[in-house]
């Protein structure tokens, strides 16, 4: 027997043989059905494509031209009254200001007038009124929130509290929680005017409305003691003024940054309490770093001794705080 030649090439199984085989061809039949399911989809897609641009201009022509609707959606009765607010009003408040007739329709209502109504509180800053059909009346609120108080004379003569927004507006105000409103400082220095029966917005009221909202987030500790801003100095110096529920006056700078001027204050503040014999009676925070503090010249809790003569006002003694750097 001959020994196996090891160069010699060891047979391949037949799989690795290379075959030269076409694809099936596809019948008649399968190219008839793959062509019936892509027409199928595509009348399909047309379809529902048709039904959608269909209600569209439905929609549209019953909102444009009410005379091309039927008779029996004219006719039928509105039955819901949906409110989407962002704020406190609710669906008793929306009721009574629309005051929608019974019986009526939604081709019946006046939009533009039911916004007008809605608009005419100050206390909403948009609104926006859709039919639904058949028979639902949308209305989407977007309100104001109040920044300070103010107290006025109704027409009868007796006080009414009123609310200024940010941008200034006045209003009467409905669905606040009264423990929220109490908290609010009482605003001075402001001269109101009527047009067509309501006030004219107060101009000034966005740094005012700016250092409120920053101190009630970040220094509410010292915002809970804020009885009255005033703005008698704001167009005249850039400067409001914080009347607190101690007496102190605080003088913040209108233009200067309001969070470095209540580091300043609450440190202020933290000083005086070593000095307990003292009434701290005014604060000026927009002079900048040197910031004048003045207390009484008679001692706050210390009543003048037998036989003195009281002083018809006040004496203060200036003194100067070095304020914190914007560092």
């Amino acid at each position: 027997m001959n020994p196996l030649n090891p160069t010699l090439t060891p047979a391949r199984h037949w799989k690795d043989i290379p075959q030269q085989v076409s694809h099936r061809a596809m019948s008649s039949e399968g190219r008839r059905r793959v062509v019936f399911g892509g027409l199928k989809t595509a009348v399909i897609i047309g379809a529902l494509a048709l039904l959608a641009w269909g209600g569209v201009e439905l929609a549209s022509v019953f909102q444009d031209d009410p005379k091309k609707m039927p008779e029996v959606v004219k006719a039928t009765q509105m039955k819901d009254l949906v409110l989407v607010t962002d704020g406190v009003l609710d669906q008793a408040w929306l009721a009574h200001t629309l005051a929608l007739p019974k019986g009526t329709s939604l081709m019946e209502l006046d939009l533009f007038q039911l916004r007008t109504r809605l608009l005419a509180s100050g206390q909403v800053r948009a609104a926006t009124l859709t039919r639904n059909f058949p028979a639902t009346l949308a209305v989407t609120l977007a309100e104001r929130t109040p920044m300070a108080r103010l107290q006025v004379e109704d027409k009868a003569g007796a006080p009414q509290t009123l609310f200024v927004a940010r941008d200034g507006v006045v209003f009467e105000g409905a669905g606040f929680d009264p423990k929220m409103t109490e908290t609010l400082p009482w605003l001075a220095g402001v001269k109101l005017a009527r047009q067509g029966g309501a006030f004219l917005p107060i101009t000034g009221m966005e740094p005012v409305a700016e250092l409120l909202a920053k101190a009630k987030l970040e220094a509410e500790h010292l915002y809970v003691n804020w009885r009255v801003v005033s703005l008698a100095r704001l167009e005249s110096d850039g400067e409001i003024e914080i009347g607190t529920k101690e007496g102190t006056k605080i003088t913040f700078g209108a233009t200067e940054d309001f969070f470095r001027q209540l580091a300043n204050l609450d440190a202020i503040l933290d000083a005086a309490r070593a000095q307990p014999d003292k009434a701290l009676r005014e604060i000026n925070l927009a002079v900048g770093g040197q910031v004048p503090v003045a207390f009484d010249g008679l001692s706050a809790q210390t009543p003048p001794a037998a036989g003195a003569v009281k002083p018809a006002s006040s004496v203060t003694k200036p003194l100067l705080f070095t304020g914190l750097s914007n560092h």
